[in-house]
């Protein structure tokens, strides 16, 4: 434990990848590379190499801020870090290795292929919350998980890839790449997933087998899966190879960002990609179901992130042109102005059934204003940076006048004509959503996420009063015996939990909250990518 005691004061991370690749330590635990192969590949996509041309910081300037008393931000921050610790102190002593801690019940539940997915969803937060020691510990514990073929049925893919494999890469790179066991269970994790894209036309399997693999069984991938599950795994695998020196996974991904730029233009929303795919063809054109938020977020918000992680070389600029077109579509296509009483100047970002624009808003959704505020600032857009704060102020708009201070899971509003301001005639005291969906809120971390972005990207201080504001309402309301709990219906006054606190809670919402009444320089948009489970990735900067 004492190794990192006091973190370390440099990184061993490489600036190149490595060669020859790494071979990975598997410690006698099953080894993924010895089953057989039914479609091998000759030849592999290689990254690319070179010196990246300078490019605009993504970052606000906050050196040119006088620095004031810090006091009240500190303290913000530090209220963030004691929810933090609680909870995890109850699931060390609760639910240790297993999935989740039930909040209320103090029982542990097994929810993401039962290998503790808390515990590897939280390495990266806890070392940047300076839980050293807490760290130490968890590695111990999440080095000895056998990602072996232990599970009966099938597992999430997509969920293995994000939460696991993200949550090894993340604690790897935040911690300086000085402990070869997190990067040895990376492979690990990452060798059970590429054999998922084991198919004929190398498209993912997005609900796989584990067991009926090794038994050499072929599995192909579904004529009906979420664009987001088959794919979002480009930020993880790019960052893999990059680490490693194999090849393998940068080659899965560029395999499936070619599917996609083939088929852009040809959906029934050119531009954008509908919520239902079939990769066995694979067609992405049959579906006329589109839009930014649940079952498609991830698959727009590695665009720019895929950018930025290889460092604007080589395929960069296809992922460049794919989220330029993407966000055009959806600027035009998926976007309302609700209306209401302030005249608010905010824009909420909704569906497209068939040709026809949705008035509904997501609280998964709310990523898209950092989206569009980092890619703005990586493409030097300022049109975008002003959606992503109109979509951001829009989330923080409806936090605070939802009766709770917490946005709803799912909800409609009456949209204006246009996207310019237009007179409100519901009546006076009326509730600002026509309709609430889905009343749930469960610690879903969208919001807060685009907050942290809008204010590291404008260094507006606003920003974090907004979160402060949310981390109130969130923290008193969720709080329970053993740690905090979704809300069954935040429209409800008092509102009721019930028992489940997702590994997301630790792994994303707390440490953007965490992060942004932080120094700016901690985890810099500059030198991390944050996957979708805000896992950090570094820029390997040449």
């Amino acid at each position: 434990m004492d190794a990192y005691a006091g973190g370390y004061k440099s990184h061993l991370c490489p600036k190149i990848p490595p060669s020859p690749a790494l071979t990975p330590d598997t410690q006698g635990r099953f080894n993924w590379r010895t089953v057989k192969s039914h479609h091998p590949i000759e030849q592999y996509s290689q990254l690319p190499s070179g010196k990246p041309s300078p490019r605009p910081s993504v970052q606000y300037n906050f050196k040119s801020v006088p620095k004031e008393s810090n006091e009240r931000i500190d303290s913000r921050r530090d209220a963030v870090r004691e929810v933090f610790k609680r909870c995890w102190n109850n699931y060390r002593e609760r639910a240790w290795t297993k999935d989740e801690l039930g909040p209320i019940s103090g029982g542990a539940k097994d929810t993401f292929g039962s290998w503790g997915a808390t515990l590897v969803d939280s390495l990266d937060t806890l070392w940047i919350m300076d839980l050293k020691q807490e760290f130490a510990e968890a590695i111990d514990a999440a080095t000895k998980i056998d990602f072996g073929p232990k599970i009966d049925g099938e597992i999430n893919v997509f969920e293995t890839i994000i939460r696991y494999l993200g949550g090894f890469l993340g604690a790897y790179d935040v911690s300086g790449c000085h402990d070869a066991r997190l990067l040895n269970k990376a492979i690990e994790v990452a060798d059970l997933a590429y054999a998922a894209f084991d198919t004929p036309n190398r498209m993912p399997v997005s609900r796989w087998n584990p067991k009926k693999a090794v038994f050499g069984e072929e599995q192909l991938p579904a004529e009906s899966m979420l664009i987001a599950e088959a794919a979002s795994a480009s930020v993880e695998f790019t960052r893999l190879s990059q680490l490693t020196g194999d090849m393998r996974y940068f080659d899965a991904i560029s395999r499936v960002t070619n599917v996609l730029d083939e088929q852009q233009a040809s959906t029934k929303l050119p531009g954008m990609w509908p919520i239902s795919v079939n990769m066995r063809k694979p067609d992405l054109t049959f579906d006329g179901f589109f839009g930014l938020g649940a079952m498609a977020d991830s698959a727009y918000e590695y665009l720019p992130k895929m950018y930025q992680l290889l460092n604007g070389l080589g395929p960069a600029t296809q992922y460049q042109k794919m989220y330029e077109y993407a966000m055009s579509t959806a600027i035009t296509h998926t976007m309302f102005r609700p209306m209401t009483h302030d005249k608010a100047d905010i824009l909420i970002a909704s569906g497209n059934v068939n040709g026809e624009r949705e008035s509904k808003g997501q609280h998964l959704v709310c990523f898209a204003g950092g989206m569009f505020a980092l890619g703005g600032r990586l493409f030097e857009n300022t049109t975008h940076i002003n959606v992503g704060r109109k979509l951001s102020n829009g989330c923080a708009w409806t936090y605070k006048n939802a009766p709770n201070g917490i946005m709803p899971e799912v909800f409609s509003m009456t949209a204006c004509s246009t996207l310019s301001v237009c007179e409100y005639t519901a009546p006076a005291g009326s509730s600002p959503f026509s309709e609430v969906g889905d009343g749930r809120y469960v610690l879903r971390p969208e919001a807060i996420e685009s907050m942290l972005y809008m204010y590291r990207i404008t260094g507006e201080s606003k920003y974090q009063d907004i979160a402060w504001g949310m981390f109130e309402a969130v923290s008193n309301l969720t709080r329970t015996e053993f740690g905090n709990a979704a809300i069954s219906n935040v429209m409800k006054t008092p509102v009721e939990t019930y028992d489940s606190m997702e590994s997301f809670w630790l792994a994303e919402t707390l440490k953007y909250f965490y992060l942004i009444f932080s120094d700016p320089s901690e985890i810099s948009l500059d030198e991390f990518v944050l996957n979708t489970e805000a896992h950090p990735f570094r820029i390997p900067h040449r």
